[in-house]
């Protein structure tokens, strides 16, 4: 998941996922203009398995994140004031360009790329609503089932809420399910659909190292994650008299 290489940032001129637009208006009688992106709306599973006390994540790599990670570090003042004049001028030169063949897991120092693993990142189980003909929790059920494995029936699929993300660029709505299953479920490894491009770990947080996990802000994770673990501490944790270490 981690070998990433032949990085080449190219203008995106057309795309199925998003489209950019510039919106102009007039609010309280000042003209106004903004950018936006017109994306698909989506899905989010939060998976509990009874059977060994887990939630079931996944972890992927997310390109976006890891060029954010590059330009925030590109951007960054020398680290240490001992530096030559020579190494300080290294430093505060800005980071080159992305060219095509350089690697971010080869830890080519000249590239200043950071580590391939700055763009991996821990997140429900989720996926675009982009199928007309099915309901949110028919997609959902197929997300769970190419993900994590699990084959779960969409009637079981319980309804957090919705919500809108990115609401200064994209203002898309995410609608988040809970999804609870047992080893009996599982009926692959999971992984996502290769031919989409999807490359996906699963991974099992303990249920009483949940709310541990969801506030360590070392561990690179999504506000779904936080979120759905804080409803299931309030919500689920008194039926099951069981605890999430709070």
């Amino acid at each position: 998941m981690e070998e990433i290489n032949n990085i080449e940032v190219v203008p995106c001129t057309e795309s199925d996922y998003l489209k950019p637009f510039r919106v102009h208006y007039n609010q309280n009688g000042t003209k106004k203009s903004w950018d936006f992106m017109r994306t698909h709306d989506s899905v989010s599973v939060l998976i509990f398995n009874t059977s060994s006390h887990c939630f079931v994540l996944v972890k992927q790599f997310r390109p976006a994140v890891y060029m954010c990670e590059w330009e925030r570090n590109k951007t960054q003042p020398p680290q240490s004031a001992e530096k030559t004049e020579e190494g300080a001028a290294e430093a505060a030169a800005p980071a080159p360009e992305p060219q095509e063949g350089q690697s971010a897991s080869e830890g080519d120092s000249s590239s200043q790329w950071p580590p391939a693993s700055a763009g991996v990142t821990y997140e429900l189980c989720a996926g675009l609503v982009d199928k007309p003909n099915l309901s949110l929790e028919e997609i959902a059920r197929q997300e769970v089932l190419e993900e994590c494995g699990y084959d779960v029936p969409a009637s079981k699929l319980k309804r957090i809420t919705s919500y809108r993300s990115g609401v200064g660029v994209t203002g898309a709505k995410q609608t988040m399910f809970y999804a609870e299953v047992s080893d009996d479920n599982c009926v692959s490894a999971g992984g996502g659909e290769p031919r989409e491009g999807e490359l996906i770990e699963v991974v099992k947080v303990p249920l009483h190292e949940a709310m541990t996990f969801a506030y360590d802000e070392r561990i690179p994770k999504t506000m779904g994650v936080i979120f759905s673990f804080i409803w299931f501490h309030n919500n689920m944790s008194p039926k099951y008299k069981i605890s999430t270490n709070v």
